[in-house]
């Protein structure tokens, strides 16, 4: 089991969610704001990835927003935490938390702590490495492929934040933007990096059942809380197995072509192009939404095969 901080008799204030022990138990106060959340009240229940007591946060529309929260339970800085994994306090990368939450999903923060300083050498063109984001500002290793530079430097692990590069803070960037920095690096030269990776337990267990996490029946698990870096986080539907299937693929082709993963660009792209009749079409039309990521006309044209392939079945 994690391990236990002490409780706290009196909340910082009124919207700070208070501490409670063991297992989640009724919900129960004021309503929220209208302005803030959808109008049932919603609660979710969260911990410290190495081991914490377990806290209650609500009132949140986005990740920023829920990450002050966090840390307002457990009295840190928000830039203390890199990221969150639902219903597993591993670092498990399919478990990311992103712009949705199930609404009996229990989450857990991961806090910095070793930093590290690596030199890499350069040998191929391809690092080996798929990077995404926190939403707030923070890159991070999502995928290390098996016999490449970057695997062959075992200091170097899934999940690590990565600070700078080549002594140039990159805390803030875009993802893609990090990605085409590492495309960049001369071959044949060494580069550092400076990381930070997830603090640590001894010991945890993952939480195998989530249904266990949610308070009192405030939802059921085919709807999920979307949160939207502007305006009032809304409560939808998880998207059908079809759909969830199109936007993996996407994500993939993210992947394969820019060296990133991130589920709400792919989610995004998707939608632009789910009803394009033909390749030009959806170049408009992501040329509208994303025209800022400049994507290359093979990745255009891929995606739009890809959701057509995935909508005909």
């Amino acid at each position: 089991m994690p391990l236990g901080l002490r409780m706290k008799k009196k909340a910082k204030s009124k919207e700070t969610a208070r501490l409670v022990e063991g297992e989640p138990g009724d919900a129960g106060g004021d309503s929220p704001s209208a302005s803030l959340v959808p109008p049932r009240r919603l609660v979710f229940h969260t911990q410290l990835a190495h081991g914490s007591a377990t806290g209650r946060v609500e009132n949140f529309s986005s990740i920023q927003e829920l990450y002050t929260k966090i840390a307002e339970v457990f009295e840190i800085s928000p830039s203390e935490i890199l990221y969150c994994t639902l219903n597993t306090p591993k670092v498990d990368m399919e478990k990311l938390l992103g712009a949705q939450i199930g609404l009996e999903d229990f989450i857990f923060a991961h806090v910095k702590g070793i930093k590290k300083e690596v030199t890499v050498y350069k040998s191929e063109d391809s690092l080996g490495l798929t990077i995404t984001d926190n939403g707030v500002g923070y890159i991070f290793i999502k995928k290390i492929k098996d016999g490449s530079i970057i695997d062959s430097v075992k200091t170097i692990c899934v999940g690590d934040h990565v600070e700078s590069i080549n002594g140039e803070n990159i805390v803030g960037w875009r993802h893609f933007d990090v990605a085409k920095k590492f495309r960049e690096l001369k071959k044949e030269e060494l580069f550092t990096l400076k990381l930070i990776e997830p603090k640590k337990a001894f010991e945890i267990e993952s939480r195998s059942n989530a249904g266990n996490s949610s308070v009192g029946s405030i939802g059921t698990r085919r709807e999920t809380l979307r949160l939207r870096p502007k305006g009032p986080a809304t409560v939808e539907e998880v998207p059908s197995e079809t759909k969830a299937k199109a936007i993996e693929k996407v994500d993939d082709l993210l992947d394969l072509y820019m060296g990133v993963r991130d589920i709400d660009l792919a989610t995004t792209i998707f939608e632009a192009g789910k009803d394009k009749g033909n390749p030009d079409e959806f170049a408009v039309a992501l040329d509208a939404t994303l025209g800022d990521f400049a994507f290359p006309d093979e990745f255009v044209f891929d995606v739009w095969a890809a959701i057509g392939y995935a909508k005909r079945g």
